[in-house]
């Protein structure tokens, strides 16, 4: 891991090592002796050793969380924030999915960008255009058209559902689609199945059974291209009626 975040923060070994250190070191300050337990099972000496805690987190923010690293590595705050992604991007590495998601659970808000690009330097996902192959393919469409109906669908999505899971979303889908779901981000609206499909259609000046198609050819293929944890959170937030234009997952 050390050698990971040399590369990714472009220093040397030792820095890396006082980055490391730094970083988890701050991080058990800021969540619970449990779950600084729970990660350190998962690292190798010495980094297990540096997330060892005794006493309960502290509610600091993301800011305060790169002060203290800056100090204590006696470097700058933007230094102390590339060392930082480095290190979630790290973690993101090598703890399980299930541990990375209870450590982003403890965190703030403010640190979800930390915690989704982490997860996106090691998702290896379809890229922009494979997945616009597949929505243009079920939707029986060229895919030099499917483009706009695919961020239509993906926006109104973002305004469906909770900020928190459009992170999330963005941290396993390719960059090219993070404007369309950071325009519809602004919390979860309440919208039936039919307010859907008819905000989607509004967007393409279409009807809402031609929107119909490609909502489902979207959410079909994000059941096929994202981890099936995470489409069962996406659907999770979403009525059990939106399973008529494929927002459910397939039975195992």
């Amino acid at each position: 891991m050390i050698d990971l975040v040399a590369n990714l923060a472009n220093t040397d070994r030792d820095q890396a090592e006082r980055a490391a250190q730094a970083v988890l070191t701050t991080l058990a300050e800021r969540i619970s002796a449990g779950e600084a337990r729970d990660l350190a099972e998962q690292l190798p000496a010495p980094l297990n050793g540096w997330l060892h805690t005794t006493t309960g987190p502290e509610p600091f923010g993301y800011d305060e969380f790169l002060r203290r690293v800056a100090a204590r590595e006696g470097t700058d705050l933007a230094t102390a924030e590339r060392h930082a992604r480095a290190v979630f991007a790290g973690l993101a590495q090598s703890v399980d999915g299930d541990e990375l998601d209870d450590l982003a659970a403890e965190l703030p808000h403010d640190f979800g960008p930390l915690v989704a690009e982490a997860r996106r330097t090691f998702f290896r996902g379809v890229d922009a255009s494979t997945f616009l192959a597949k929505v243009a393919e079920r939707a029986a469409i060229g895919v030099d058209a499917v483009r706009r109906p695919t961020d239509a669908e993906l926006e109104t999505l973002a305004e469906r559902i909770s900020t928190g899971e459009v992170e999330d979303l963005e941290a396993v889908l390719p960059l090219e689609f993070r404007p369309a779901l950071e325009r519809g981000k602004r919390g979860p609206q309440k919208m039936d199945v039919d307010d859907f499909l008819e905000r989607v259609a509004k967007r393409l000046q279409i009807t809402p059974l031609q929107a119909r198609r490609f909502v489902e050819a979207v959410f079909m293929t994000l059941r096929e291209t994202i981890p099936r944890e995470e489409f069962l959170d996406l659907t999770a937030e979403l009525p059990y009626e939106y399973a008529s234009v494929g927002a459910r997952p397939q039975r195992a």
